[in-house]
């Protein structure tokens, strides 16, 4: 069910004034919902709950069983194809069907906030924003395979259906933020928001070396769900304190062990806004899905790399109006992906500036050639700042 519209402008601090909006042809017009007020969330920024209890998220732990997770990575992933006119195809990178999925779990009773809307012009006031530094992880090394462990998958629900994409983990205060496309949280055509919303990060080959991360509440700028706005297309998932499946007393049971907060276990990435184009940038993620012309390059068990420099994007028909783009192949899977700039491969650490957003055929051969992230704004930063102090209840 769509969550209920809970919501209050107000600011966050005194740090930034109200953020941007517009409409977007692609999702063809979100379900829209009454404003009643609610909790005192920043405006522009929504805020949906996932959880509400420690019960809650035992019931969506309890849900990604090891045989359910290791069915949602053995199914082939699909994409529905976007075709804007003017030539290039495109095709939002992720979310792909993870799981047949016949089972009809109970609702994961989540609340939240809408959106409304005016132009899309900015209307932030401090040009000055502070990056977040990135923090190394507590308990192990920060990269594995020459990759960084804050680089995983997060596996969710909409309907029948398990999909997934890719995220990161995130420097915060609550020590337990996740990064991703807002795609890979919200369903912006149907006004729903994903469910049973878990994150793996250091995802290899099935295997879950660092935990994983039950959803606590998903955080959005307010153009994504209300308006469909490619060019908000990035959420920040809070979630709970990592387990891990351990053998049971008998064969074939597995019990839960904690294993604490997210950025003990493999850091977080640090975050920036306002930097332009033209900056060296290496984005991660597990894509998986053909080309459009069939052929298959990854299987999404692993993770796969790009890095160039950023360039502009837009598209026809206000798909992406303000975007960043950077070659690479990647195809479905590889969504919510993290784009890092003033990276240290040694530290596996750098800044996010963007997510994996769409990918693009832009000399219609019917390969993919190039990936977008929404441009990063002190809109974002906005968001960021209210997900980041969103803590979950314990078990």
């Amino acid at each position: 069910m769509s969550p209920r519209a809970r919501r209050i402008a107000t600011t966050l601090g005194a740090l930034l004034a109200a953020c941007v909006t517009a409409t977007s042809a692609f999702a063809g017009g979100a379900a829209g919902a009454a404003t009643v007020p609610y909790e005192l969330t920043p405006s522009g920024v929504t805020s949906i709950k996932l959880t509400k209890s420690g019960a809650d998220m035992k019931r969506i732990a309890e849900y990604w069983s090891p045989a359910r997770l290791k069915e949602a990575q053995d199914n082939t992933p699909a994409t529905p194809e976007v075709k804007p006119t003017g030539g290039a195809t495109a095709a939002p990178a992720s979310p792909t069907p993870g799981g047949t999925g016949t089972a009809s779990p109970a609702s994961s009773g989540a609340e939240g906030t809408a959106a409304t809307g005016a132009s899309k012009t900015s209307a932030a006031k401090n040009d000055t924003l502070q990056p977040v530094k990135p923090a190394p992880p507590v308990k192990k090394a920060g990269a594995s395979g020459g990759n960084p462990i804050t680089v995983g998958k997060v596996f969710f629900r909409h309907g029948d259906k398990d999909y997934w994409c890719s995220a990161t983990s995130v420097a915060s205060a609550n020590r337990n933020l996740v990064a991703t496309a807002a795609h890979c949280a919200y369903d912006a055509k149907q006004g729903k928001q994903a469910e049973y919303w878990i994150f793996i990060p250091g995802y290899d080959k099935g295997a879950t070396p660092y935990g994983i991360y039950v959803g606590h509440s998903i955080n959005l700028h307010d153009r994504f769900p209300g308006w469909g706005d490619y060019d908000y297309d990035y959420a920040f998932v809070a979630v709970h304190d990592g387990f891990r499946w351990a053998p049971g007393k008998t064969a074939g049971s597995y019990t839960m062990e904690n294993v604490g907060s997210l950025e003990d276990n493999v850091g977080g990435q640090g975050l920036t806004v306002k930097r332009g184009i033209g900056l060296l940038t290496f984005t991660f993620g597990y894509p998986a899905a053909p080309h459009n012309d069939g052929s298959r390059p990854y299987d999404g068990r692993v993770m796969k790399r790009c890095d160039g420099r950023t360039g502009k994007r837009t598209a026809p028909a206000r798909l992406v109006e303000y975007g960043i783009a950077l070659t690479c192949t990647f195809t479905a899977g590889a969504s919510g992906g993290p784009w890092l700039v003033d990276y240290d491969p040694q530290r596996a650490l750098g800044y996010l500036n963007g997510v994996n957003s769409f990918a693009w055929d832009t000399d219609v051969n019917g390969r993919y050639d190039l990936i977008s992230s929404p441009y990063f704004t002190a809109s974002t930063h906005v968001v960021y700042r209210w997900a980041e102090n969103q803590r979950a209840p314990k078990p």
